[in-house]
C-alpha cells in the first residue's frame, strides 16, 4: 500500500512518526492528515535515505522551502549542481529539485540522490524535452525513469490542455507563458494535434505514482487512488491578488498543499528577485501555502552559483517563517524562536543572539567585521536604546524636590 493508503486505514506509518516528531504533532493527527490528502510526505519506496527525518508538507505544519538545481544547455556541470544541492541543505532547505537541462541528466540525478538525504523532487518532462522524445511513450518513459532512480515527487503540467492552449491563444497576456514545462506541454499538443499526455492518460500517470509513491497532482482523483497530490501554483502575482489566489486554490483542491515559487510581487528587479518572491511568499504563506521554492538572485538572467542558492535559501527560509509566525498550528513554536532572540537582544548576549539567528555566520561577520569590540553595535555605542532604557528603568522615576 501506499502511505495515504496505510493512513487510511489507521495505520501510523514510520514516516508519519517522523514527520510528526520533527513538527511535534501527534502521529494519529498527523495520519488523519495525510489520509485526508491536506499533509503529504514525499518518499520514494526505492530510495534509501538512512537516519534522514521524514519532511511533511502542508495543514498544521511549518512552511517548508525547495530549492532547485540542475544543469542547463549553457552550462552543465554534474559536480557544480551537487555542491549547490549540498549546500542549499545545509543553509536549511527541506527539498532540492533537480531541474537539469544539460549534459547527462541521468548521472546528475542520480548524484543528486545520493548525496542529499532531503526529499528530491524532478520534471521528467525536461528529460523527454532533451531526448527528443516529446511523444506520449516519451513523456511516460521519462516520468517511470526518475521514479525507478528513487526521485521522491514530480511536477506533472496536468493543468496544460488543449482547452487551456486555446484560451490562452486569445489570452491578452504579454508573455504566454513562463513555465518551461507548461510552454514544452503547449509545443506537444500544437504538434500533434493530441492532448497533453499526462492529462489524456492520467490514470496511468497515477498508476506509476502508486507504484513508487510518488507525490503528483489532480488531487481528487489522485486521492481516490491512494496517491498523494501536491497543487502548483502561479510564480507572479501583485501583492493584493496573492491572498485571493492561494484561498481560491486552496478551496477549489479541498485543502491540498499548495506548492509556489514566490510569488514575485514585481517584475522590476532583476538581481533581486530572491527578495520579490520572498515578499509574495510571506503573504502566500500567511494566506494558506504550504511550500515555497527558493528563487536566487540570478532568476531570469543566469544559472545561480552555489553562493546564489545559499543566499536564496536564507531569504526564502525567512519568507517561511514570517509565514509561520501566523500559521495555525505552528505560530506559538515560530514565535518561540523569536522570544528567544528577543530576550538575548534585552541581555545584549551576543552568542545569544548568535545561536538565535537563522544564519549565525553571518551574523558573526557582520557583528565583527570592523574589528571594534563593544558590549552593543557599533551603530548605537554609547546610546544603545536597549542599554539605556534599561538603565533608566532600574533607576526609577527621580524624586521630585
Amino acid at each position: 500500500m501506499t502511505l495515504m493508503q496505510e493512513a487510511k486505514c489507521g495505520r501510523v506509518a514510520p514516516e508519519i512518526e517522523s514527520a510528526a516528531r520533527r513538527e511535534g504533532l501527534e502521529p494519529e493527527k498527523l495520519a488523519r492528515l495525510v489520509a485526508a490528502g491536506r499533509v503529504v510526505i514525499p518518499r520514494n519506496i526505492r530510495r534509501e535515505r538512512p537516519g534522514a527525518m521524514a519532511t511533511g508538507i502542508g495543514e498544521m505544519l511549518t512552511t517548508k522551502v525547495n530549492v532547485n538545481v540542475g544543469t542547463s544547455q549553457s552550462l552543465d556541470s554534474p559536480e557544480n549542481e551537487v555542491e549547490k544541492a549540498r549546500a542549499a541543505v545545509a543553509a536549511g532547505a527541506d527539498a532540492v529539485m533537480d531541474l537539469s537541462t544539460g549534459g547527462d541528466l541521468d548521472l546528475v540525478r542520480c548524484q543528486i540522490l545520493r548525496a542529499v538525504s532531503v526529499p528530491v523532487g524532478t520534471v521528467p518532462l525536461y528529460n523527454a524535452a532533451v531526448a527528443k522524445d516529446l511523444s506520449s511513450q516519451g513523456f511516460f518513459n521519462a516520468l517511470e525513469k526518475h521514479a525507478k532512480d528513487g526521485v521522491d515527487f514530480v511536477t506533472v503540467h496536468v493543468g496544460v490542455n488543449k482547452n487551456s492552449l486555446e484560451r490562452l491563444a486569445n489570452d491578452p497576456r504579454i508573455m504566454g507563458v513562463v513555465s518551461r514545462g507548461g510552454s514544452l506541454t503547449m509545443k506537444y499538443i500544437s504538434e500533434t494535434g493530441e492532448d497533453n499526455p499526462y492529462y489524456k492518460e492520467y490514470d496511468y500517470l497515477l498508476a506509476i505514482a502508486r507504484e513508487y509513491d510518488l507525490a503528483g497532482e489532480l488531487v481528487k482523483r489522485a486521492r481516490e487512488a491512494g496517491v498523494q497530490a501536491m497543487v502548483e501554483g502561479p510564480g507572479h502575482v501583485p501583492a493584493d491578488e496573492i491572498e485571493t489566489s492561494v484561498k481560491a486554490m486552496k478551496h477549489l483542491t479541498d485543502g491540498a498543499p499548495l506548492y509556489l515559487l514566490g510569488p514575485l510581487v514585481t517584475d522590476i528587479a532583476p538581481g533581486y528577485d530572491h527578495i520579490t518572491a520572498a515578499m509574495g511568499g510571506v503573504i502566500a504563506g500567511m494566506a494558506g501555502a504550504d511550500f515555497l521554492c527558493a528563487t536566487t538572485p540570478s532568476e531570469h538572467l543566469d544559472l545561480p552559483t552555489k553562493d546564489d542558492v545559499i543566499e536564496g535559501t536564507y531569504v526564502t527560509r525567512i519568507a517561511a517563517h514570517a509565514a509561520d509566525l501566523t500559521r495555525p498550528g505552528v505560530r506559538d513554536r515560530a514565535r518561540a524562536w523569536d522570544l528567544q532572540m528577543a530576550k538575548a537582544r534585552a541581555d545584549l548576549d551576543w552568542q545569544g543572539q548568535f545561536q538565535s539567528a537563522i544564519n549565525p555566520d553571518r551574523a558573526r561577520q557582520i557583528r565583527h567585521r570592523r574589528g571594534v569590540e563593544t558590549d552593543t553595535c557599533t551603530m548605537c555605542s554609547e546610546l544603545c536604546a536597549i542599554r539605556l532604557a534599561k538603565e533608566a528603568m532600574e533607576k526609577g522615576v527621580g524624586q521630585k524636590r
